[in-house]
């Protein structure tokens, strides 16, 4: 996978060969590496834990536990993790502490900022869109998070 923070999107390739692109959203604050900036860090990532899989779209978890509850797409005020969570570990020096910050590609029932800068820190996704990338990849999955476009097929 590959994440473009200017254009807020996720190209998806499987043994180097462009499958699609989902629309996404990083954080609002910055780009950073460092804790409590909740910034989203660049560089090369893998999915360290798979989380959700089998739960109703929009269930809403609180410390990685599903609590129960459903939250629709685009209910006003409410902005939990939902749907799935594919949690991120740093592969480099300066994005190693990523685990640690809690740093995901996540479903977000506020959908209507897919495409935005909204997040803190994590990569947001449309529930749909989370789920079908949730059974496409596997732990060990590689994410490299970029400041500039995609590449060209891609687009």
């Amino acid at each position: 996978m590959v994440v473009s923070i200017p254009q807020q999107k996720m190209a998806l390739y499987r043994k180097g060969a462009f499958l699609r692109t989902y629309d996404v959203s990083t954080s609002k604050f910055c780009v950073s590496c460092s804790p409590g900036t909740n910034g989203t860090p660049l560089g090369l990532h893998e999915i360290a834990k798979k989380i959700g899989g089998g739960q109703p779209s929009g269930m809403k978890f609180k410390s990685r536990r599903p609590t129960g509850e459903i939250v629709r797409p685009n209910s006003p005020g409410r902005d939990p993790i939902v749907t799935r969570i594919l949690w991120l570990r740093g592969l480099e020096r300066r994005n190693r502490n990523s685990f640690a910050r809690f740093i995901y590609i996540h479903g977000t029932p506020e959908e209507w900022r897919i495409g935005m800068q909204a997040s803190y820190g994590c990569v947001r996704m449309r529930s749909r869109d989370v789920i079908q990338l949730f059974n496409t990849v596997g732990v060990g999955a590689t994410v490299d998070i970029r400041n500039r476009p995609l590449p060209g097929d891609a687009l």
